[in-house]
């Protein structure tokens, strides 16, 4: 697909990044990625006939969260739960009785495209009558496929210098600010093509729309590695990858990681951000998932020692930097981080973006994944409070003891002295 299009020639031109005073290391990819994206360069067209997953080589065997109905706690040891159902359909809003000939109205009768801030949502979704809409310009004439890739690479970006930084690197009018993310028009649409975008989320997400992977290295080496705040090293690195399908024909839906849409709303960067702030919030989920693995994994064997002797070979400053460990997770999933929060794009937004957000959470699974990630963390705290109980008993037995012994020492010291009243120690025979 990509080998076909000239537009490809045009995407894989070198992209001058300037450079701007940062202490944040340079992002290497690592060598299974480079050996996967080597051989699936611009000629590959894989892409258009079967969809991509999110990439598992970054993930820990064992790290898939649950996604049961009712997840239940897990206790440490156990091996992991399996991973999401991909191929499970969730559809997305679409009109009730939307005819798509309906929608082939005279170039005189078409409104001009224009941004969507204060604009009302396209007749895709449910939740406006069709006397509301406004239509984009004529559709590219067939379906276009492409991937959405993740990269979580940081625990978060220093959005002034972001801001410095891309206005440095792309046109006036590329870029675009919202709450918490910054949008950059990477690639101008044409007539048979929607395009190429990017989305940079504060919290150390960036969201990729139809470009190739040395595009999007270049922007992860290039410019998010000079942003990183507390940048994850190469092996935690959470890349997933994601297809859409812009169809005339397909009911919107998500499946198999496809998410397919009207193909009138190829050129809608807003939706595309809708759809981003979903999945970019599940990829900053993997890291907190793949960190509670890594403690779980540290802490199976004390359970296992208590059980079999009686004793845990861990002091209990070890066991207040565990507890520290898991607070820190937490906190930054329930707390600091925007994992469970709804973005504010969504206050202002059209009531239809924020359902569009809401199936994606439903199919990406988000909150029976937050309720087991708080499970584990629950299992882990009654865990390492029991163990601390147990050398903080511990401790206050070997005090007794020392208490004790010392009263023997000074009970026979006491006896001696009184013998010794009595002349019945140390007096000498004359």
């Amino acid at each position: 697909m990509y080998s076909s299009n000239p537009r490809d020639r045009k995407k894989d031109a070198g992209l001058y990044v300037p450079l701007i005073s940062s202490t944040s290391p340079n992002l290497q990819p690592n060598s299974l990625a480079q050996e996967a994206w080597a051989s699936s360069g611009p000629s590959s067209a894989a892409l258009s006939h079967q969809p991509s997953r999110p990439t598992q080589q970054q993930r820990p065997p064992g790290s898939a969260p649950s996604r049961s109905k009712n997840p239940s706690s897990i206790a440490p040891g156990q091996p992991a739960p399996a991973a999401r159902q991909r191929d499970k359909f969730v559809p997305l809003p679409d009109e009730e009785g939307d005819d798509p000939h309906n929608l082939l109205i005279s170039q005189q009768q078409q409104l001009q495209a224009s941004s969507l801030d204060g604009a009302l949502t396209p007749s895709i979704f449910e939740d406006l009558p069709s006397s509301q809409l406004r239509l984009h310009p004529t559709p590219p004439p067939e379906d276009k496929r492409g991937r959405i890739t993740l990269y979580c690479v940081a625990e978060s970006f220093d959005r002034k210098k972001l801001d410095e930084l891309l206005k440095m690197t792309y046109a006036a009018g590329s870029v675009m600010s919202y709450p918490d993310c910054f949008y950059v028009d990477y690639l101008k649409y044409s007539e048979d093509d929607p395009g190429a975008d990017l989305f940079f989320f504060d919290y150390g997400v960036v969201a990729c729309w139809g470009m190739t992977k040395n595009q999007e290295w270049t922007v992860v080496r290039g410019i998010a590695a000079q942003v990183q705040v507390r940048p994850l090293v190469e092996k935690e690195i959470e890349i997933d990858e994601f297809e859409y399908n812009f169809s005339a024909t397909e009911k919107p839906h998500v499946r198999n990681d496809t998410v397919t849409l009207h193909r009138r709303f190829a050129r809608d960067h807003k939706m595309k951000l809708a759809i981003s702030y979903a999945l970019s919030q599940s990829a900053k989920l993997s890291v907190y998932e793949r960190n509670v693995v890594g403690i779980v994994l540290e802490t199976k064997n004390l359970p296992e020692s208590l059980a079999e002797t009686g004793e845990v070979d861990i002091s209990g400053h070890d066991i207040a930097k565990l507890i520290g460990k898991v607070f820190l997770q937490k906190s930054a999933v329930n707390l600091l981080s925007s994992v469970l929060d709804t973005p504010e794009f969504f206050w202002h937004a059209p009531d239809s973006f924020l359902t569009l957000y809401k199936r994606l959470n439903e199919y990406l699974e988000l909150p029976e994944r937050v309720e087991l990630l708080n499970s584990r963390f629950s299992v882990l705290q009654e865990m390492l409070d029991m163990l601390r109980d147990h050398q903080n008993n511990c401790h206050s037995v070997r005090l007794e003891w020392t208490v004790i012994w010392l009263i023997v020492i000074e009970v026979v010291v006491g006896v001696l002295e009184v013998l010794g009243l009595f002349g019945m120690v140390g007096s000498e025979k004359k």
